[in-house]
Formats: structure tokens, C-alpha cells, sequence
């Protein structure tokens, strides 16, 4: 039979330290567990619940701690927030994960707090992943919730409507915690630097880019400054090209032209043949770009004389030409390379060759814009520095009353419903709104853009934006 608890003891061990504890001397800890904030006021980016007039703010002013579901992406603090709640209310921290728990170990956590009721200590049931738990390990919340046994706090990352059933929402009131922003990172990022008493060894630029690679997550944003801080000393400050590597995280976007992804695309042709292959594909996509179709119907049966195997590489180079370089001056490029690959497939060699010429030539002929590659690649430059900002809260669905709550929806306006189906809102996010409002997608003059350009000229000054 297996030894009996202490009665004071918690379940799965003894009771977690409080904040402000210390672990023994010497033990390691990581830099995002050494920076856990003491007190309330150390937590960033969630002033809207913790400011003066937030919610949390006023619950613990009033000393009516409710039951609360904290709702929000990884790293942004619900587990700190839970434990400084319940030190600042008084109450005893107590945690479960859904991960790890069943029925059993939920009956033994309220059978503690019961007693500890009994003993006039309160408890704040800490439950991580909260929307793990089934409808009935969920139901079994209710009557502690209900009778006061628990103050329960759970954390989710999925939307409670949808993850959490009825009664239990019904019990809790539902928080929302926001990505942090660029502010609450390059905080977190001085405090790193403080406890470890060195400078983060990055440029101005790559300290920028760190905080969009964190996408609003301060402990990722730790983790990885705290990789930083392991290099050697007297590194030199870091390009934001260098971080992905060091980081071992993928680039989010590839280089664009002239790089290795010219041979990505490539079939599997090696040796001689396949240093010959390249050649040729890079001369007949600079034919393609130069509209110099001639020369472009000659290098794409160079590598046909090659062999029938080099077929996938030409129509991949078409496709790319057809947007890259054609792009919106003939929006109908790209289909007609597809629908010719299409039928090359179906049809295969030697008569498969008109569908072929006719992708070329069609290519080669279009009038050409790079505007489209252009815009992405400068809005994928400007997504990874402003990744946590939110939409604007009227283009947000308010699938829900909480959501509609949070004022979702308020104030959209149907563009149908307007003249000329044109209702002229601000779809970008607020730090990216009126002045500030980038202009990725710059029509050219050429083919089909003369029309794109208009439209955006009328709609841009409907907007009044010129």
C-alpha cells in the first residue's frame, strides 16, 4: 500500500513556490523561467486587463476575484498572470494540466481545496489547456466553481465558444490576453540584458527582426535572445539575415531571383547535363523577361533536344516568368502556361510541342510588369516586423456574444450595400492605418495594369488617402 500524503501536501508533490521564491542556489534555469515577473506591474502587454480600469485590475481592487477563462496565443502570459492573481487575492495556487490529468486527479484537487476551505485557506485552481479536458471532466468544474470551493482560472490558446462548453462558460468570465506587442518584446529584451549584464549581440536591424520572429511570443522572444547571449564573447553585432541560421529557424520568405531556387525547381539532372540545364534555364527566363521570343523558343528546344525529362523544368520556368514577369499586365499568362502543361501531359511528345511554343511565345510576347512580385515581397518584408498586430475589431467575426462582447463586428459596413459596392473602411491594422498606410502594389502603365492603376486611384480617393 503505498505511503500516505501529508495532509498539507498538494497534489503531484508539494506545494509549487509562490512568486518571488527562489529554486536552490546553483540549479540552472532558463532565462524566460529567470525573468517570470514578481508582481502584476512586471507583467507586459496586457494592460488593457491589468491598467488602471482593466478588469483584473478592478476585480482585485473590489476583492472579488471571479473564475476566469484566460484566452490567448503561447507566451503572453496566462500561467504568470494566474499565479500573481491568486498571491495578490491571497489565495493558495494550486495547478493541474489537461494534459496530464483525469477524473481522479480532478476530485483529488477539489478534495484538497475543500479541505483547505475547511481550514480557512482559499484556493485559485490553476488548470493549463483547460479546453483539453472533455465535456464531462469540463462539467465537473461546476459545482466547486459554483459553491466556492475553487476560484478556477483556466488557460486556453483555443477560442472558449468553441472549445469550452456552455456551463461551464456560463460560470467564468472570459479574458483575453493579446500578443505582445513591439514595445512589451523590446522590454522583455532589456531585462534580458539586465540579468545577464551583457548586451544583446545584434544590429539595430537584427534586433528588429528577432522581435518579428517572436511573432508577439515573449518566451519564444527569450529563448531565442537567450541562445544570443550563449555566443561567444566579442561577437560582433548580427545582420537579420545571420538570425535564421543561428536560430535554426527557416527564412520565411526565399531570396527572390538570382538565388539557389533556380535549381530548386529543377528536375533531377546531374553532372555535366545538369550544369548544362541550368545554363540553359537561366538563359531562356532572361529571354522570357527580355520579351525577345526568338531566342526564348531556342533555348526552350535546347533543353528539349536534351530529353523529354526536361519538360516539367520548362513549363516550371514558364509559370514563374508568367507571374514574375508578366504578372497583371496579362493576367492570363499564367493560366495559359497551366492549361498548356495541362495538355502537354495529356498528349505527350512530338505532338506535344505546339502546346509548348505556344506557352513561349505567348510568355515571351506579353507585356511585362513585376509589380505584383514586388508588392508581396515588400508585404512579407513588412508582415514579419508587424506579425502581432491585430485586425481592426470591425472586420473581426463576432461568431459569438463574447466575441461581439469584445466589440467584433461593430461598425462593418457590407460593401455591397454601398455605391458603387464601395464602403471606403480601413482594413489595416491601426499602427498601419491613415498616414501610415503602406502602398505595396504599384501598377504599372502596361497592358492590362493601365486599368488596375485607374481603379485604384478612384478607390484611393474615395478613401481621401489622395
Amino acid at each position: 500500500m503505498p505511503p500516505r500524503r501529508p495532509a498539507d501536501q498538494d497534489l503531484f508533490g508539494a506545494p509549487e513556490p509562490t512568486a518571488g521564491e527562489t529554486t536552490p542556489a546553483g540549479a540552472p534555469r532558463p532565462l524566460a523561467d529567470r525573468l517570470r515577473p514578481h508582481s502584476l506591474p512586471e507583467v507586459v502587454g496586457q494592460d488593457h486587463l491589468l491598467g488602471p480600469g482593466g478588469a483584473l485590475r478592478r476585480m482585485l481592487d473590489r476583492g472579488a476575484l471571479a473564475s476566469l477563462i484566460l484566452w490567448g496565443p503561447p507566451g503572453v502570459g496566462k500561467t504568470t498572470i494566474a499565479r500573481l492573481l491568486a498571491e495578490a487575492a491571497g489565495l493558495r495556487f494550486a495547478a493541474l494540466s489537461a494534459v496530464f490529468s483525469g477524473v481522479a486527479d480532478l476530485k483529488r484537487a477539489f478534495d484538497e481545496a475543500r479541505a483547505r476551505r475547511a481550514a480557512g485557506q482559499a484556493t485559485l485552481l490553476f488548470v493549463d489547456e483547460i479546453h483539453r479536458f472533455n465535456r464531462a471532466q469540463q462539467d465537473g468544474f461546476l459545482p466547486v466553481v459554483e459553491d466556492g470551493t475553487v476560484v478556477l482560472v483556466g488557460a486556453t490558446t483555443e477560442n472558449p465558444n468553441f472549445a469550452l462548453n456552455n456551463a461551464l462558460l456560463s460560470r467564468c468570465r472570459v479574458l483575453t490576453l493579446r500578443r505582445l506587442d513591439d514595445a512589451a518584446l523590446e522590454l522583455l529584451l532589456a531585462r534580458a540584458e539586465a540579468e545577464t549584464g551583457q548586451p544583446l549581440p545584434l544590429s539595430p536591424e537584427a534586433r528588429t527582426a528577432l522581435r518579428a520572429l517572436a511573432d508577439g511570443d515573449g518566451r519564444n522572444l527569450l529563448n531565442m535572445a537567450e541562445q544570443l547571449l550563449a555566443l561567444p564573447e566579442g561577437t560582433p553585432p548580427l545582420a537579420p539575415e545571420e538570425l535564421p541560421a543561428l536560430l535554426s529557424r527557416r527564412p520565411a520568405r526565399d531570396d527572390g531571383p538570382g538565388t539557389e531556387h533556380a535549381s530548386q525547381i529543377s528536375p533531377t539532372i546531374t553532372g555535366d547535363r545538369g550544369s548544362e540545364l541550368n545554363g540553359l534555364l537561366s538563359a531562356f527566363h532572361k529571354s522570357l523577361r527580355g520579351s525577345d521570343v526568338q531566342a526564348a523558343l531556342y533555348y526552350a528546344a535546347r533543353m528539349m533536344v536534351m530529353g523529354e525529362e526536361t519538360a516539367p523544368t520548362i513549363f516550371r520556368r514558364l509559370a514563374c516568368a508568367a507571374s514574375e514577369d508578366v504578372g497583371m499586365a496579362d493576367p492570363q499568362a499564367l493560366p495559359q502556361v497551366l492549361a498548356a502543361w495541362d495538355a502537354f501531359r495529356r498528349i505527350g511528345w512530338p505532338e506535344a510541342h505546339l502546346f509548348m511554343g505556344q506557352a513561349v511565345v505567348y510568355v515571351a510576347t506579353a507585356p511585362k510588369s513585376n509589380a505584383t512580385h514586388l508588392a508581396f515581397t515588400r508585404a512579407l518584408a513588412l508582415a514579419e516586423r508587424t506579425s502581432a498586430l491585430r485586425p481592426p475589431l470591425h472586420i473581426l467575426n463576432a461568431h459569438t456574444k463574447i466575441l461581439a462582447d469584445l466589440g467584433h463586428g461593430a461598425g462593418y459596413r457590407y460593401d455591397h450595400d454601398e455605391p458603387d459596392a464601395f464602403a471606403g473602411q480601413e482594413f489595416f491594422p491601426d499602427d498601419l492605418a491613415g498616414e501610415r498606410r503602406p502602398e505595396f502594389y504599384e501598377p504599372t502603365p502596361r497592358g492590362f495594369e493601365r486599368d488596375i492603376g485607374k481603379r485604384l486611384d478612384f478607390w484611393a480617393r474615395r478613401r481621401g488617402h489622395r
